[in-house]
């Protein structure tokens, strides 16, 4: 076990795969290293699942639903789940300082956002918890029909073994959102957390353990894409797939979910706009729009990384923009203060430094940033980078970066703001900032998007809905959406009548 880089950092535990309710060493033995990105050190190491463990881990999930005819779980009461949930999420919360530090030092987001992830960790089991009680009043639920001898109404039961591929860039919140809806729904799961940031999702089945989920209720396979989570997602006993990551890998899952016609819920990139109207305060506008690109060290699937800003307000608006980013502190995570911590890998780091070369060769301009701070001699840190003089055909503007990097451009009227915000492929977010409330309604119901923010940008909350449209991908996460993500709805009709049906001539009265 690696000695920690720093005085409040915390050894890295070793863990092995989570099948069946116990830690299982990986059938071919291999382990995956965990570099920390502020320190490019290897801190520790992460089991590498194959095939072979997936077999084990979805074999374990149909026992589960299936032990004592689904009384154990699957069509227990929601409220019996609920107590699990409510166990996991007050777990969560007595080891929140701990969390938080491998969450800071296993993907670089700054210590105080990895601790506001934990605490949304514990609120989204909580608020799931809820949902699984009051499932069992929604069970049964009549549906008035036109014909007196029917009776009919709607159960609502668990999809069966779920497959749920978690992100990188908030380990235990992404995998949280899909976790906590799908053991409220009655599903058995297997997580497949992201190679790149997998320590926290490991402490989730030590958590688990510790309550007494039953066997295999909830496994947990870390590994490699190719390796554990293609067979994962194309394997014929998993009922349904829900991702979280990049359109193209979302895609693949898609495409092995149609030869067995599997329902998959994908929630995908996305390059958001952030339209900046003449009539907005300077200075909140300025930080809203810094918040909505260099949170999370940039790594957020609906940071809004296209800035529309009115041509009448540009300059001033660029120039307190730039006083702003350049007030972001940069340091190790562990820093007091820090606001922006190191990209979570060298092939993220040198992936982004390559968006703002090509940006540069195609004639577009960095305001600031587009680099590594000159203070800091180790570790993937890139400035918060601001590019104008941007084309909408420009890489920069067009494409994903997930890094700390946000593109300008300027309008004229609404209506131009809002053609050049919906050209793009994607639609999961997008941010409007104006006085004028009307003008804000307007521009919202015309953005192409599944998230709109008013005067704000990236507050998430787990009571809402979370997710895109276009190439964003579609479902819903979050909310009640979230939970019946993972729910088939089943017709019960009965006939009450003591009269026969009387379609055919009875045999008895010829």
């Amino acid at each position: 076990m690696a000695v920690p880089h720093n005085k409040m950092a915390i050894p890295v535990p070793s863990r092995q795969l989570f099948i069946d309710g116990q830690w299982k060493e990986p059938i071919k033995k291999s382990r995956i290293p965990v570099i920390n990105p502020t320190t490019e050190e290897i801190i520790g190491d992460i089991p590498a699942a194959t095939a072979e463990d997936v077999e084990l881990a979805v074999a374990a999930a149909r026992r589960a639903l299936k032990r004592n005819r689904g009384k154990d779980w699957a069509s227990a009461s929601g409220a019996y789940r609920a107590k699990y949930l409510r166990a996991i999420a007050a777990k969560i919360t007595e080891r929140k300082d701990a969390l938080a530090k491998l969450e800071a030092m296993d993907c670089g987001k700054p210590l105080d956002e990895a601790a506001w992830d934990i605490d949304d960790v514990a609120a989204c089991f909580e608020y799931y918890a809820g949902l699984a009680e009051s499932l069992d009043a929604r069970q049964e639920a009549p549906i008035t029909l036109p014909m007196d001898a029917f009776k009919c109404h709607v159960l609502r039961e668990p999809i069966g073994v779920v497959a749920l591929i978690t992100p990188w860039n908030y380990p235990l919140l992404m995998a949280t959102w899909k976790v906590a809806p799908a053991l409220a729904a009655g599903c058995a799961a297997i997580l497949k957390p992201s190679e790149l940031a997998s320590v926290t999702c490991l402490e989730l089945a030590e958590v688990c353990k510790e309550v007494g989920l039953p066997p295999g209720v909830l496994n947990i396979l870390t590994g490699l894409g190719p390796e554990a989570g293609a067979p994962l997602a194309s394997h014929p006993d998993v009922d349904k797939v829900a991702f979280t990551g990049s359109t193209a890998t979302g895609s693949k899952i898609m495409s092995s979910g149609a030869q067995l016609v599997k329902p998959v819920t994908l929630e995908l990139g996305g390059k958001s706009p952030i339209l900046v109207f003449e009539d907005v305060d300077l200075d909140k506008a300025a930080e809203w729009t810094a918040f909505g690109c260099f949170w999370t060290n940039g790594q957020i699937c609906s940071a809004t990384s296209r800035l529309l800003v009115h041509e009448s307000i540009a300059a001033a608006f660029l120039d307190r923009l730039v006083k702003w980013c350049r007030n972001i502190k940069i340091s190790d995570p562990f820093e007091e203060g820090c606001r922006l911590g190191p990209v979570v890998s060298k092939g993220q780091y040198e992936k982004v430094l390559k968006f703002i070369s090509t940006a540069k060769s195609e004639g577009a301009t960095i305001l600031c940033g587009g680099s590594r701070p000159e203070n800091l001699k180790r570790g993937y840190f890139i400035e918060p980078t601001i590019i104008s003089d941007v084309t909408p055909s420009m890489q920069i503007w067009r494409e994903e970066v997930f890094g700390p990097v946000l593109s300008v451009k300027t309008f004229r009227s609404e209506d131009e703001a809002i053609e050049v915000a919906n050209d793009t492929y994607y639609g999961l977010a997008a941010a409007v900032l104006s006085k004028d409330l009307e003008r804000c309604e307007r521009v919202t119901k015309a953005l192409q998007a599944g998230i709109v923010w008013v005067n704000c940008s990236q507050p998430c909350f787990c009571q809402a809905p979370w997710g895109g449209t276009k190439r964003s991908g579609f479902g819903r996460e979050l909310g009640e959406w979230g939970l019946e993500n993972y729910l088939n709805i089943k017709q019960v009709t009965k006939y009450i009548s003591e009269e026969p049906w009387g379609w055919y001539k009875s045999p008895s009265k010829l």
